[in-house]
């Protein structure tokens, strides 16, 4: 199998295992009562130290191993033996396998902690030093590409917190599960969409978009998840438009190993909901490449050209923009918006980032200092950087606010997973923009955020 090949079933590997149902929770908004709700501690999660860095996996690393030039490099870099790579193949491509007889890839956690396994098994393998470098070094492919590639962008992070685009670029929140376009600076439209499971997490870092696929291939990979599927055989294309194809009718490459794409349903939206990439229905997907070929002035591409190209669903065609627009994925759990309202998010890929000095070093870069706030809001701040953590501390009990004889006969109800929580300062005269014409994936028409239409 060529390199190409394989760099494609890399790809689509990633983003495009179809079997597995999202989780099963709703990210729900919980706007701040008046009262605070007290809690024992406020203190996040320590910060994790262990070998795998930030992000790998066995499953991530499962498929980076199925890219030729990743295992080149790791064996001329790292000193890996032919053993080594074939012991970590075995140990990954295992992982992979218990996932999808589990039904388990969805969930925030299955076993245990997905990054602390990755580390032992590198351990067990590579020792101590060689499981670090092989960590940092996974880290670095997936989320920059193969770092002997040569690039002459110019592009780069924008710099700070929150930071707002002055040029034409796309920006994802993973943990707000949320993507922007920006043109010359103004954001055009905001969606909902669907991210990376825990074992398979959305990469961070700068990206570019520089094409637009329409009605895609798919080249499944030589797993064993594979197997499981009907009439589905690993390295045979399955066509465009084919039920079996979970590409949907558009991609947008935005780097190895993530896309764009098309193709979940409206209840995988605001949820785990793929392998590495960005997830939009068909809906979503056909909005979102019309108004980026605009901002990146692409004359070919229109509301008629895309239901024309979409028309032949076994024809797949490829546009070029003619501007490179930078896709920036970030993850920030503590976003202050423009209309003063403070946004903390669930850590949902646990990098305990919900501490209370990124609190404060968020609001300072907005003008506001901690101390500023008042007393409720300081608690209501502090309590919301607790429950939206990884590892939530236990919170005391509220007070009753019912009589014994109402509450004894009041059915209890399980509580609804919380993803985020929102506060409003006063104080704030800045900050990143709310969403405008949010597209949620509902199929319902967008309209402008409410809270935009106060501000103006």
């Amino acid at each position: 199998m060529t390199i190409i090949r394989q760099l494609l079933i890399l790809a689509f590997f990633i983003c495009l295992l179809t079997s597995c149902e999202p989780a099963p929770n709703n990210p729900n908004t919980t706007v701040s009562s008046a009262s605070p709700s007290p809690t024992a501690s406020a203190s996040p999660s320590p910060a994790n130290t262990g070998t795998a860095s930030a992000q790998l996996t066995l499953p991530l690393l499962d498929a980076l191993l199925t890219d030729e030039k990743f295992v080149a490099r790791a064996k001329e870099n790292l000193k890996l033996s032919d053993e080594q790579i074939e012991s970590l193949k075995r140990v990954s491509s295992e992982q992979v396998a218990r996932l999808r007889e589990a039904n388990a890839e969805d969930l925030d956690a299955t076993d245990g902690d997905p990054r602390e396994r990755a580390e032992q098994e590198l351990r067990t393998i590579l020792g101590e030093q060689k499981a670090r470098e092989l960590a940092t070094f996974a880290n670095e492919y997936w989320s920059k590409g193969d770092p002997a590639e040569p690039s002459n962008d110019t592009a780069q992070m924008l710099p700070g917190l929150n930071a707002v685009p002055t040029d034409t670029r796309v920006v994802v929140n993973i943990p707000a599960f949320r993507m922007d376009l920006f043109q010359d600076g103004s954001l055009v439209k905001s969606y909902k969409v669907g991210i990376g499971y825990p074992e398979f997490p959305l990469p961070q870092g700068l990206r570019k978009a520089q094409t637009i696929i329409f009605n895609p291939t798919w080249t499944p990979p030589d797993s064993p998840w594979v197997a499981e599927m009907k009439n589905v055989t690993p390295g045979e294309t399955v066509a465009a438009g084919d039920k079996d194809n979970p590409l949907g009718p558009i991609k947008i490459p935005i780097g190895l190993p993530s896309l764009i794409h098309g193709g979940k349903s409206p209840a995988k939206i605001g949820k785990f909901a793929s392998h590495g990439c960005v997830g939009l229905t068909n809906s979503q997907v056909k909005d979102f490449a019309a108004l980026l070929a605009k901002a990146s002035n692409t004359n070919e591409i229109s509301d008629k050209s895309i239901n024309t190209y979409l028309e032949d669903k076994e024809r797949t065609q490829t546009v070029k923009l003619n501007q490179t627009v930078p896709v920036e994925l970030r993850y920030e759990t503590i976003v202050l918006e423009d209309d003063g309202k403070l946004h903390i998010y669930k850590d949902v890929y646990a990098q305990d980032t919900n501490t209370e000095e990124n609190l404060r070093r968020v609001l300072e870069a907005h003008g506001v200092r901690f101390e500023d706030l008042s007393e409720q809001q300081r608690t209501e701040a502090l309590n919301a950087l607790n429950a939206m953590s990884a590892n939530p501390q236990a919170a005391a009990s509220p007070s009753p606010s019912a009589s014994p004889e109402k509450k004894s006969a009041r059915k209890k109800t399980p509580a609804k997973p919380q993803n985020e929580v929102v506060i409003d300062l006063a104080k704030a005269q800045k900050g990143y923009p709310v969403p405008v014409n949010l597209d949620t994936g509902s199929g319902n028409k967008p309209a402008t955020d409410k809270r935009r239409k106060s501000t103006d």
